[in-house]
C-alpha cells in the first residue's frame, strides 16, 4: 500500500506504469481500486494513480472535509505532492464532480477532462444515494443485490471500508452543483460518458448534449450500468485510449453500434 500525509492526513493512493501521469477519481460507492482493470490497461503508456478520497478505502476518516470542495483541495495537494504538474483527469460519480470543479479552479493544471456517470446537477443524484442516511455499507445499500455480482468485485472488495458520513455529507455538497454552465465555457477536450440503464445518476437529456460546445463529447453505452468500466471494460478502456490519443481529432475516437454519439 502506498500512503502520504496531507494536512496531517494520511492519503492512500496506487500507481501502475511509467510515463505521463494520468490521474482517476472514484464514484461514491467503492474506492481506488474498481480502477484496477482500467489503471493496467492505461499502464503500458502512462503512469496511473488512483488515491481514496479522505473517508473512503483506506484514507484517513476526517468528518471536516467531507464535501466536493474539500475533495478538490485534496487532488491539488496530492498533485503537489507527488510532483504531477498537469495531467487527464478521469472522475467517476463524486469523482466526476470533483475533477470539473477542480478543472474550474485549476485549468492549467488539467490537460483533457473525462467524467463518468457525473450529476450535471444535483438533481441527477438518484434517490438511492440522496436517501441514504449513514451507518452502513452505502454500496450494499444502494446496489443492493448487484454487489454480489462477479463484475462488481471491485467495488464489494472495500465497500465496507467507507465511512457513511462521506457518503452522506458529499452528497449533500454535490446537491448544489450545476456543471452545466461549466460545460458550456470549457475550452479543453472533454467526454462525458454514461450507461443508458444507470439506476444511481441521471443520464442527462440528449437535447442538451448536443447544446453543449464541439470542445464536449457525449458517449452512452446502451447496456452498461453506473459502472460502465467494469461492466464494458473493453468498450470502456478503448474509449478513453482513443480519447487521450486522439484529444485534438474526435473523428478518430472509434465508435461502435453499443455507444451512442452525439453527432453535429
Amino acid at each position: 500500500m502506498s500512503a502520504i500525509i496531507l494536512e496531517s492526513s494520511l492519503v492512500h493512493y496506487e500507481a501502475l506504469g511509467r510515463g505521463k501521469p494520468l490521474l482517476f477519481l472514484h464514484d461514491w460507492l467503492g474506492s481506488w481500486r474498481y480502477w484496477v482493470p482500467t489503471m493496467i490497461e492505461m499502464s503500458s503508456s502512462y503512469r496511473a494513480y488512483a488515491l481514496d478520497f479522505w473517508g473512503f478505502g483506506d484514507s484517513d476518516k476526517v468528518q471536516t472535509r467531507y464535501t466536493v470542495e474539500g475533495y478538490v483541495g485534496q487532488v491539488s495537494l496530492f498533485m503537489d505532492q507527488m510532483g504531477i504538474g498537469k495531467v487527464p483527469l478521469i472522475g467517476h460519480g463524486l469523482g466526476g464532480v470533483v475533477a470539473a470543479l477542480f478543472t474550474e479552479r485549476f485549468p492549467e493544471r488539467v490537460e483533457q477532462l473525462m467524467m463518468v456517470s457525473t450529476p450535471l446537477q444535483g438533481a441527477a443524484i438518484g434517490r438511492g444515494l440522496t436517501g441514504f442516511s449513514g451507518g452502513e455499507n452505502p454500496a450494499a445499500r444502494v446496489l443492493g443485490r448487484r454487489l454480489n455480482d462477479s463484475v462488481y468485485e471491485p467495488v464489494a472488495l472495500e465497500a465496507a471500508k467507507t465511512d457513511g458520513d462521506a457518503v452522506v455529507h458529499s452528497v449533500r455538497s454535490a446537491l448544489s452543483q450545476d456543471l452545466t454552465d461549466f460545460l458550456f465555457e470549457i475550452d479543453l477536450p472533454t467526454m462525458l460518458v454514461y450507461g443508458k440503464q444507470d439506476g444511481i445518476v441521471q443520464v442527462p437529456e440528449e437535447d442538451l448534449l448536443e447544446d453543449f460546445d464541439y470542445s464536449v463529447y457525449a458517449f452512452i453505452f446502451s447496456e452498461a450500468q453506473h459502472y460502465p468500466m467494469l461492466e464494458e471494460t473493453n468498450k470502456f478502456n478503448r474509449l478513453l485510449r482513443d480519447f487521450l490519443l486522439h484529444k485534438d481529432d474526435w473523428d478518430k475516437i472509434q465508435v461502435k453500434d453499443e455507444w451512442r454519439r452525439r453527432m453535429r
